[in-house]
């Protein structure tokens, strides 16, 4: 969705909310890594370009092969349509991490000291997110003609998009940043972070949302997202509780 549009010579510019949530979120990540006080302005700038570019690319790739891969197949050119993305968390969070681990390497920095201070910021990414999700009226589910309804062509909706951003942006940010402070082991904040947030994705998609259009449910409840998942949070929860009893790993 524009947010406005304007002309210049002869072409036309038209800033989009997708556009403007992704550059608050990285604005306010470069933020909140400089508060650290770990890293240089050199490196930061250095970690935000490696996360932009292959959190950017592999999270559309994901996106398209898991969720739409058959539109695309029908529609090649629909790549080069970059305001109709969609972007995948699955493929996101791959390439974030391995990113982040490209960049401790090179900088010879801590990684998982690295992935908690990061988890400390992606609940803002998420919050943006959501809202941008409302904005576009993306991702709603049950007519409903209360307060912030989202009103569409089909009808009004319950605002699902702004639950999302309750749960997965405030209210996340709020506990880890709470559990921060009373930090045990290195990787704590960022494995919490994965848990809970598959813990309040998942209640959402079952009982407030639809998922896009082309995605379908499985057992009449499970999203496609929720059975990539599965494998993904037992992996979490068994390394959180391996590295809480081996806090110096």
């Amino acid at each position: 969705m524009k947010i406005f549009e304007i002309e210049l010579f002869w072409m036309t510019f038209w800033p989009s909310y997708y556009g403007l949530m992704y550059a608050l979120a990285f604005l306010y990540g470069l933020w909140a890594i400089k508060k650290t006080q770990r890293y240089s302005e050199w490196e930061r700038e250095s970690l935000f370009l490696y996360l932009f570019i292959w959190v950017i690319l592999w999270g559309r790739i994901w996106y398209i092969l898991f969720y739409d891969l058959g539109s695309y197949i029908l529609d090649p050119l629909a790549l080069l349509r970059i305001w109709e993305w969609g972007m995948s968390f699955h493929g996101w969070l791959i390439w974030f991490t391995l990113a982040s681990s490209i960049f401790t390497r090179k900088y010879k920095r801590s990684f998982l000291e690295l992935m908690d201070d990061l988890a400390l910021i992606v609940p803002v990414w998420l919050f943006l997110w959501r809202v941008w999700n409302y904005i576009n009226k993306e991702l709603l589910w049950f007519p409903y003609e209360g307060f912030l309804a989202v009103q569409t062509l089909e009808g009004s909706f319950f605002p699902s998009p702004l639950i999302e951003a309750f749960l997965e942006g405030l209210i996340l940010f709020i506990i880890l940043k709470y559990i921060s402070k009373r930090q045990t082991f290195s990787w704590q904040i960022a494995c919490l972070f994965l848990i809970l947030y598959w813990v309040f994705r998942s209640f959402v998609e079952i009982f407030i949302r639809s998922p896009d259009i082309q995605i379908w449910y499985y057992l009449g409840f499970l999203t496609q997202w929720s059975i990539l998942s599965f494998i993904m949070i037992i992996t979490w929860i068994v390394l959180y509780k391996y590295l809480h009893a081996e806090p110096h790993f």
